[in-house]
């Protein structure tokens, strides 16, 4: 069967195995006469397979006890909301560290609920790199830092992370959670979208550690409280029911490839084959991202003019390459190579690239 050679940025691929997998249980899952989508989510069927989500995320992730995994809707979009709707105290400051566009629409949308302080930023260099910061400018009563770990739109990443002894750290990881190992008691909530790394658009992973749910006022409506999904398994209400069943497939798949450590080393080779590229292409490709805060999941590039760039997307596109263009917000291209990315793709994109070049 034909598979494109999909580098979107989200919804992005999901291994084939999953998809075949998915695809034999959809009429009939566990010999209940319904597909996944149709059974109810109170459902024996239902539960195992839910529950077998979480127990696979504590498991790859090394997540402790004391922390709680929570499923939800809305997307990272609407954490932007929720995290300081919990977490930001009357009296208190949020901080933000602004690394690209979507670090940005978080600190807007903290904006409307209470104080907020950009803590550092490097938007006046076109969110070239990982900004420096000074956790000791953060006040003791500050309510949290907020990161993006991962900037799908600059190809940007965090290496190594803030210290949380002083302040509650929080992560929007969306784009590159499962793809290395993390530590997760660095943080003090994580939110990521799933249709990047985790599975498809429709489900929202939070991890937060317990003692933060007790900033949540009573007064929140019900699907804005943290509590609310804590203390109801995250079936409060209907669960995006497919969507995490699709989940649970892919943690299976990771796990069986051999965990997080495994998948880092897939990643870091399928990032060199395309950063080696661009290095040796002597400015014809130009990268965005500084050297030391490459992203392993988006590899971010001009050519040297814009008529350049449409011809080589133009040629990709024919070549049967998806995804290839840059985010209508800075244009240019950006390749995304998420872990469902297969290497064989990475390197036939390689190779066009190489092509590319010595036919222009």
């Amino acid at each position: 069967m034909y598979r494109a050679l999909n580098f979107n940025a989200g919804p992005a691929a999901l291994p084939e195995e999953v998809l075949k997998e998915a695809e034999k249980n959809l009429l009939n899952f566990s010999n209940t006469g319904m597909g996944i989508m149709e059974l109810s989510h109170r459902s024996k069927e239902y539960q195992a397979v839910h529950d077998q989500a979480i127990t696979l995320l504590r498991k790859l992730l090394a997540i402790p006890d004391d922390y709680e995994v929570l499923f939800i809707q809305g997307g990272a979009s609407l954490q932007f909301s929720m995290v300081p709707m919990n977490l930001l105290g009357k009296d208190q400051e949020a901080h933000y560290i602004l690394s690209g566009s979507w670090s940005e629409k978080a600190l807007k949308e903290a904006d409307k609920i209470g104080k907020t302080v950009i803590s550092s930023s490097s938007k006046d260099q076109k969110y070239r790199f990982i900004p420096a910061y000074n956790q000791n400018d953060i006040p003791d009563n500050a309510a949290y830092l907020h990161i993006t770990s991962n900037n799908t739109i600059y190809g940007t990443q965090w290496k190594t992370f803030p210290s949380n002894k002083k302040t509650p750290l929080v992560a929007d990881m969306s784009s590159d959670i499962l793809s290395r190992p993390l530590g997760v008691e660095q943080f003090d909530l994580i939110y990521a979208g799933a249709q990047k790394n985790l599975g498809p658009s429709g489900v929202t992973v939070v991890i937060i550690r317990k003692e933060l749910l007790q900033r949540s006022s009573k007064n929140l409506p019900a699907m804005l409280n943290y509590n609310t999904f804590a203390n109801n398994n995250s079936l409060y209400n209907t669960p995006p029911t497919l969507a995490i069943y699709l989940l649970s497939l892919v943690l299976e798949w990771a796990d069986k490839k051999g965990g997080l450590q495994q998948i880092e080393k897939a990643n870091e080779k399928k990032a060199k084959m395309l950063y080696d590229v661009i290095d040796e292409s002597e400015g014809f490709y130009i990268g965005h991202a500084h050297k030391d805060s490459r992203s392993l999941m988006n590899v971010t590039f001009n050519l040297q003019n814009e008529d350049l760039s449409r011809e080589f997307l133009h040629q990709a596109k024919e070549a049967g390459f998806v995804g290839l263009g840059g985010h209508r917000s800075i244009g240019g291209c950006r390749a995304s190579i998420y872990n469902a990315v297969p290497e064989q793709h990475v390197e036939k994109l390689a190779a066009f690239m190489k092509a590319f070049k010595n036919n222009s």
